[in-house]
């Protein structure tokens, strides 16, 4: 049989690295098929993404063992323009592919490269854009897009080229669930009816499954571990052993006791017959959770009155009002574009308001200059590129306290502490153009902890992370909070975070705060739920079957004992 992709024993080592990246891959891929990439941040993914596509050897020198054939060519033997007819390639980071001065001119780069006529050109273009709901953003600069934005924008420019084989490097990681949940229906859609075949890497996992893929690649540390259907998958505990997350309604039915191999397959809720005894099971063990709250303070160390701001003459936020306890971890949530963003610049003294006050303690911060803000307020920007500066990782974490002028034996402590609990002491000597986005995202926030500040604001803080590094990472910022009262404001689509980890949502819809709601509040309303563009857990579906408890307890309480679990451990 002849496939599309073909590694034979494959391996690599970057030029700068002294172990390999990639060891001994065996993979041979159907045309047609749609194959899911998970893993662990560093297991190796965007390394075999980049052999893929061309990149390596072309553009990541290195060492290369074995064979590569992708669409009947040798890697190690064509050019990376013959390879990107073949290859279409969504990286991670968006915004270091966009190339035209607009939305438009960027979907139709490759068709200007193809000398396609003008009238077909914008005919296709059009097309893609209205099958994707972008039209609206045709005449707009990419870099005034929200990340969801330029996501779906850059999967555009892609799928117009109509190329063979599509790679979706976490397509998830900046779209609002409903968007990344009708991008993933989209993509399997078009590889079913045209014939792609698709490849994707993905941390979501549970979001990734509606792909419905025909097979599941598990890699850890440079080496695919299990290569199979998903359903074949979801019966080990291979993920759990990797550090990524279960679908959250296999923890629940386990924890009932329910008997999951009764079921032929896992990969869906939708797709499990519960009995009534089943759904008694985890009602009488979820009744048993007492969840415990925390003491609220009631020190509030920010207040925003009545803001109001205006970009190019559109009104992006609309008379904000709210405050932050001291100590108090609340998540910012809302559609792609709902001004989430703009919020933390304001806040940051980035961006000043047209109208409005901000209070940070008993200070109005206009009276303030960026830096006396900063002193105070820490900002872990959603793309991490655009927070390095330095080329080692160590130095770029002790960057802030050495402009503070602290010792260096004192600059140590601190930095090797932050390090080890963001899972990069084993790093500290790398450079950060060796990392993956992912680990590169753990850097820059490092280099934020690190300072003390008594804010943070974390514009999608689990983006590329897998479900042991954030896991490890939110425990430690609760540690801090809980220690220090560092207050904690997340700008996040990430549903399970908020669920688990905010005390209160912020639901930003149309640059307005619709409602300030607890996560099992909101996590129980449809109807804010979808305006909110969240979209309905597996854990509330699972909640809505249940005989006598709400979904809304049956959240709040099952919830309670996953976090629960994790801390023991």
């Amino acid at each position: 049989m002849d496939y599309i992709i073909d590694l034979e024993n494959f391996g690599f080592k970057y030029k700068s690295q002294a172990e390999a990246n990639l060891k001994n891959i065996n993979l041979k891929v159907k045309k047609g098929e749609k194959i899911l990439i998970a893993g662990p941040s560093g297991s190796g993914k965007s390394t075999l993404a980049k052999a893929i596509n061309g990149q390596i050897p072309n553009t990541f020198s290195g060492s290369m063992l074995g064979k590569i054939i992708v669409n009947c060519k040798r890697v190690d033997q064509a050019t990376i323009f013959d390879l990107s007819l073949a290859v279409g390639t969504v990286l991670q980071d968006t915004d270091g592919q966009f190339v035209g001065l607009s939305v438009g001119e960027d979907i139709a780069f490759s068709l200007e490269n193809d000398n396609v006529s003008r009238e077909k050109m914008l005919d296709e273009v059009r097309a893609w854009a209205e099958r994707l709901n972008i039209l609206n953003l045709l005449d707009k600069k990419p870099r005034d897009l929200s990340g969801g934005q330029k996501q779906v924008v850059a999967i555009a420019g892609v799928l117009v080229s109509d190329v063979p084989i599509l790679l979706l490097d976490e397509p998830l990681a900046s779209l609002d669930p409903r968007a990344g949940r009708d991008v993933m229906k989209l993509v399997k859609g078009l590889c079913e009816d045209l014939g792609y075949t698709l490849l994707v890497i993905e941390h979501r996992l549970e979001e990734a499954l509606l792909l419905e893929p025909d097979r599941i690649i598990l890699m850890d540390e440079g080496e695919i571990i299990f290569d199979s259907e998903p359903k074949d998958l979801l019966r080990t505990d291979l993920l759990r052993k990797v550090g990524i997350r279960n679908p959250l309604y296999l923890d629940a039915l386990a924890y009932g006791g329910v008997d999951l191999e009764k079921f032929p397959d896992l990969s869906s809720l939708d797709k499990l017959s519960l009995a009534r005894e089943d759904l008694e099971k985890i009602e009488r063990r979820v009744g048993q959770i007492k969840p415990t709250k925390r003491s609220e303070s009631k020190e509030v160390i920010l207040d925003v009155k009545n803001m109001s701001f205006s970009y190019e003459g559109r009104k992006v936020l609309d008379n904000i009002s709210f405050n932050l306890k001291k100590g108090e971890l609340v998540s910012v949530v809302g559609p792609n574009g709902a001004g989430k963003s703009t919020l933390a610049k304001l806040l940051c003294g980035f961006l000043r308001p047209d109208e409005g006050e901000i209070w940070i303690g008993d200070i109005e911060s206009k009276t303030l200059s960026i830096k006396e803000i900063a002193e105070k307020i820490g900002f872990v920007l959603q793309n991490p590129n655009s927070m390095l500066s330095k080329t080692m990782i160590y130095d770029e974490v002790a960057l802030g306290l050495r402009l503070r002028g602290e010792d260096e034996k004192v600059i140590r402590k601190k930095v090797e502490e932050v390090l080890d609990i963001c899972g990069l002491r084993a790093y500290k000597s790398w450079p950060i153009s060796a990392l993956s986005y992912g680990q590169r995202r753990r850097v820059s926030i490092a280099a934020i902890l690190v300072l003390d500040p008594e804010l943070i604001i974390l514009d999608e803080p689990t983006a590329g992370q897998d479900f042991y590094h954030y896991s490890q990472m939110m425990e430690f910022i609760e540690n801090l909070r809980d220690t220090l009262q560092i207050s904690i404001l997340m700008i996040s689509h990430d549903m399970h975070l908020i669920q688990e980890y905010t005390e209160r949502s912020l639901v930003v819809v149309d640059g307005k705060i619709l409602r300030d709601i607890s996560p099992a509040e909101l996590f129980s309303d449809k109807t804010l739920l979808e305006k909110a563009h969240l979209a309905e857990t597996s854990l509330y579906k699972l909640g809505e079957r249940l005989p006598q408890t709400s979904a809304k307890d049956f959240i709040e309480k099952f919830i309670a004992y996953e976090r629960g679990q994790r801390i023991e451990k």
